[in-house]
Formats: C-alpha cells, structure tokens, sequence
C-alpha cells in the first residue's frame, strides 16, 4: 500500500468518525420535541430517526459538492493532511460541546474545520462559497424558523381552538410521528451530504476521483450508515436542553416545530445547495413556536448559551483545526 492511498483510508475513516459523532451530536435535534411530548418514546424515537437518517442521505448529493467546494487543496498528500487537520478540529468543537450539552451545529464545525486547516497550511479557500451558501444562510435560518414557528404555531391555535384539548393532543402527538420522521429525514438529506462532501475531497485530492465524477456509492451508503449508527447512540444531554430547558413543549408546540425545521432543511437542500445547521433551525423553530405563548415563556437565558456556542462554532473549530493541521504535519512532514 502506497503513503497516499494509506493517507486517504485514514481520511476517510476519521470523516466517518466525524459522521458518527455528527449523528450522536445530533440525534437531539430529530426527536428531543416528540420525546419531551411524550408523543414517542426514547428507544422508539431514536430507531425511526436512524432510520430516517439513513434513507434522507440517499436523497440528494448537492449539498455535498457545495462542501467539496469549500476549500482547493494541493492534489497530493499535503492535501490530504489538510483535510484530515479540518475534520479534527470539527470533531473536537463537537465533542466538546456535546459534553456540555450546547447544540452547536457540526455543518459549521465542519466548515470552520476545514477553513482552518486551509488557512493554517496556507491554501485557498473558496470564500465566495463560504459567504453564500454558509455564512448567509447560517443567520438566515434561524431567522427564518423562529419566524416561521410562530406564525405556523398561530395559526393551529386559531384552527383549533374550539377542539377538545385532550382530543387536540392525542392527535397532535400522532402527527408528530410523521414530523419527527419528516425533520429525521431532513437531518440524514443535510448532514449525510456533508461528510459525503468530505470523503469526496480526499479522493479528489488523492487523485482518486476527478472533479465533475459521481459521488460513488459505498461514500453514500458509509456516510449514512455512520450518521445512523451515531443516532442510534443518542445524545440525551443535548436532547434534554432542546426538549426541556428551552421551553416546555406540548404536542401542538412540537408538531409545529418540527414540521417548520423539515420544511427549511428541505428547502435549503434542494433549492439553495446549501448545508445549513439542523441544530440553528430546530432550536430557532422550538424559540418561535414558544414566543406564542408569552415571550417570557422561552427562557432566554438558555437560549443566550446556544446562540453564545452558534457565534464560537466557526473560529473555535477553525483553530481547533488549525492546531491539528500543524501537528499532523510537524509530525509526518507532509
């Protein structure tokens, strides 16, 4: 085995470590309503988001050349290591935040990761992708779900104020079955992409693949069986802050969440090419469909400490990968 087919086995498996803990990271963001609503149960909740996970990565592939794109590194084994520097770092950010329960997003992580190593080492990258299909959408999201959340969650309490609440609930949390499996699929459609993207840029640096091929089908079927695996796993911490310490959801409330952050994740995926935090657009729909109740319902002070981990995902992971970048080359040279 040569050093550059031993470099990109080495890539490819730590892109697939990064889909797994993308996955456990994660998994909260899919089921934390429907568990806290007790319209399904944990073990439940986590089998069919694994599930939906799995087929959403099967969906689509443009949000995976958009992350392909971010950044041009050499077509050599230095470039390997740059990539292999980036998704270090982004592992890193979300382990981190995922011991303190915060639901950072693993998209910017990702990103910063990447960004970093390419600065460190020196490399281009492609800033104008970077503004317009993350940065701009990274605050235009959230905004959007909030907004979105609110008006959604107004309008069923207008349709359905006349219903019997014990009648209302019982079919709301029915529905918020096919919501949690709707933003599960969602979440494998956008996050599954985005190690695909990763994987597909070491072969391309490896010289491997050409720019234009097809993503091949065992990169597909690794990023989604990984991303499953990791949801499976759970993340109960972060679970526990979206589904409980935001605002207390009742299934009206959660029904209108999730059905707001598929639609955005769909949206954003398929028209936009864009790899938007599942975690910004579930949290922001959660805050917006809570602000119906009364402002001070939400409790803001939750809410600061996310939006404080948004703010420090893309320079943290970025140094974090920046320091990983001259690590791995102090120690191999390359």
């Amino acid at each position: 085995m040569d050093a550059t087919l031993a470099i990109v086995i080495l890539v490819v498996v730590v892109a697939l470590v990064f889909d797994y803990t993308n996955g456990f990271h994660d998994a909260a963001n899919a089921i934390a309503t429907s568990v806290s609503t007790r319209a399904l149960t944990p073990k439940i909740a986590l089998a069919l988001a694994a599930l939906m996970n799995f087929i959403g990565a099967f969906l689509g592939q443009k949000v995976a050349q958009t992350v392909s794109d971010v950044i041009s590194p050499p077509q050599d084994n230095h470039g390997l290591i740059i990539v292999a520097a980036g998704l270090a770092g982004a592992i890193a950010w979300n382990l981190i935040t995922w011991y303190f329960g915060l639901p950072s997003s693993s998209s910017h992580a990702l990103i910063g990761g990447l960004a970093g190593s390419a600065i460190a080492a020196g490399v281009t990258v492609n800033w104008d992708t970077v503004l317009n299909k993350v940065v701009i959408p990274m605050f235009l999201s959230p905004l959007f779900a909030f907004s979105a959340g609110f008006v959604v969650m107004v309008a069923l309490l207008w349709l359905f104020k006349r219903a019997n609440p014990h009648r209302a609930n019982r079919g709301f949390r029915l529905a918020q079955t096919f919501s949690a499996a709707a933003m599960a699929l969602g979440h494998g459609l956008q996050d599954a992409q985005k190690t695909m993207g990763v994987i597909f840029l070491a072969l391309l640096t490896g010289g491997y693949v050409a720019q234009g091929d097809p993503l091949p089908i065992w990169v597909i079927v690794a990023a989604a069986a990984a991303i499953s695996a990791g949801t499976w796993a759970g993340g109960w911490r972060i679970m526990r802050t979206l589904g409980r310490r935001i605002i207390h959801l009742d299934p009206p409330q959660g029904f209108a969440a999730e059905s707001v952050a598929a639609s955005v994740l769909y949206t954003t995926a398929f028209v936009y090419e864009a790899p938007i935090s599942t975690t910004h657009t579930i949290t922001s729909a959660v805050m917006g469909v809570g602000a119906t109740k009364r402002l001070s319902a939400v409790r803001w002070g939750v809410a600061r400490s996310i939006l404080t981990a948004w703010v420090l995902t893309f320079p943290a992971a970025a140094g974090m990968a920046a320091l990983s970048y001259f690590l791995l080359h102090g120690i191999t040279r390359l």
